[in-house]
């Protein structure tokens, strides 16, 4: 019997963590696509025997992973690194983020998701969840354009104020106009570019939601058969804003409300109760954690949070970087924040091995965006997005008898060789290839001045230190 054709042939891989349901390692494995689909994966010996290729990529000294999810990424926020340091949560979203974000036009969004699916891709990440904007089209098509994978979503808020702060007056709406815009955006998008682009309903915060907003929203969802995000418990004074105002905790609100299900993603869960706990494992909730915002805001999400017993509970907690104003946009980086930082709170070295938290994000993310059955594992019949990792370089050596130590404990996304998705190589030797690196680069300095101008903070994000 003669050889199957496929389009493309990895092999000779040092290692490829599969993390399929038996979480096998293969050495010197190779992995044959077809289209955008995982024809074969097993020792390169055993594959070579059954396919020849158009194209073959050798992957001596090379890791080779599922590609990776960021499962909560603001990609409207990636021009506002450095424009909200050393604030508190309140000064953050009302005195920086919220003016930063409320005087974004087209062409700032659009460039903005661009570079933001451009550091992804470098480091890694084949697919995102956005947690929401207000310009989704821009973030589409800057996706789209890209090759990777997306969930987009609109924000809604239909409360304007409440204790924590208040909102720009150009996204309050009512809430018959938040949840037509939010259909509209799921209708538009939910299955486009291939399948590359999903789409989620969104309510920013649920102290600025109405009960009527949230159910209306989930409804969509449910329609729809997708999913429905939010922040929750991100602060210490969202949680007590809660109790005040609905007299209940945020999760035990959405409880009420009859919300909580698998297609809820719930972002940072850093102030959760034992109860709000119980109820999540009870719906089979998703959530997220994000490391570096906490880490960078001084949130408290890490020493306060359960992510270890959500995780031993069962539940899919995935990984993610938030937002470029926290600094860090490498799910490497934001992986070593999550385990090390509940190493250390809890003081137990074993609470959070490198397993474990890669798990966060491949499989858990996968599962959180939905999107389970087609990514977060390489397996025959799951879309080929794949990441190649080059371990000839210092952070990689030594590398003893687990690959899953160097890559949670010491590498970094700038490690990454190559990056495939749905078959088709996007970054190859460490370069983006579907997209323009200089063209972003041009585009982003020439926006930084009209982005200080407009938000008028030039004044205040200055070094302590004299320039001259």
């Amino acid at each position: 019997m003669g050889k199957r054709t496929a389009d493309l042939l990895i092999k000779n891989a040092d290692w490829i963590i599969t993390m399929d349901g038996e979480r096998r390692i293969i050495r010197d494995g190779a992995i044959a696509v077809k289209g955008d689909t995982i024809l074969d994966i097993d020792k390169t010996d055993i594959v070579e025997s059954r396919y020849g290729a158009e194209k073959t990529i050798t992957a001596e000294d090379r890791v080779v992973i599922p590609g990776m999810i960021d499962s909560h990424v603001h990609s409207a926020f990636q021009l506002s690194r450095g424009l909200a340091d050393e604030v508190g949560e309140q000064k953050f979203l009302f005195e920086r983020m919220y003016p930063y974000e409320g005087c974004m036009d087209d062409e700032d969004t659009y460039w903005s998701a661009v570079l933001c699916t451009l550091e992804l891709l470098k480091h890694g990440v084949t697919c995102f969840v956005d947690p929401g904007n207000y310009r989704i089209d821009e973030t589409a098509k800057a996706v789209e354009e890209s090759g990777m994978r997306c969930i987009v979503a609109k924000s809604s808020f239909d409360i304007g104020k409440s204790s924590f702060g208040s909102i720009p007056e150009a996204w309050i709406e009512t809430t018959e106009e938040a949840l037509e815009r939010a259909e509209t955006v799921i209708e538009k998008w939910h299955g486009k570019a291939d399948g590359r682009i999903r789409a989620f309903a969104s309510f920013r915060g649920l102290n600025n939601c109405t009960d009527q907003l949230i159910q209306g929203l989930k409804e969509i969802a449910d329609r729809h058969n997708t999913g429905i995000q939010t922040h929750c418990a991100f602060a210490q004074k969202t949680r007590d804003m809660s109790l005040d105002k609905f007299g209940m905790t945020e999760v035990e609100r959405l409880e009420r409300l009859g919300v909580l299900g698998p297609n809820v993603l719930l972002g940072h869960v850093g102030w959760l109760t034992p109860a709000e706990l119980l109820l999540m494992q009870k719906r089979e909730v998703c959530a997220v954690a994000c490391p570096s915002s906490t880490f960078h805001n001084g949130y408290g999400n890490i020493t306060m949070g359960h992510i270890p017993e959500l995780l031993e509970m069962g539940l899919s907690v995935g990984v993610g970087s938030d937002h470029a104003s926290s600094g860090i946009v490498d799910m490497l980086q934001e992986l070593r924040i999550v385990g090390m930082g509940f190493k250390e709170t809890r003081i137990d070295p074993k609470i959070m091995p490198p397993e474990r938290v890669f798990e966060m994000a491949t499989v858990n993310g996968a599962k959180g965006a939905l999107w389970d059955k087609e990514i977060g594992t390489l397996e025959a019949g799951k879309k080929a997005d794949i990441v190649m990792f080059n371990t000839m370089r210092p952070e990689w050596m030594p590398l003893y008898n687990n690959p899953l130590v160097n890559l949670v404990y010491s590498a970094t996304g700038s490690s990454v060789d190559t990056v495939i998705v749905a078959g088709n190589i996007l970054v190859a030797k460490g370069e983006a290839v579907s997209i323009d690196e200089g063209k972003v680069y041009a585009e982003i300095k020439r926006l930084t001045g009209k982005i200080l101008a407009k938000t008028g903070l030039g004044p205040i994000i200055k070094p302590k230190w004299k320039v001259v």
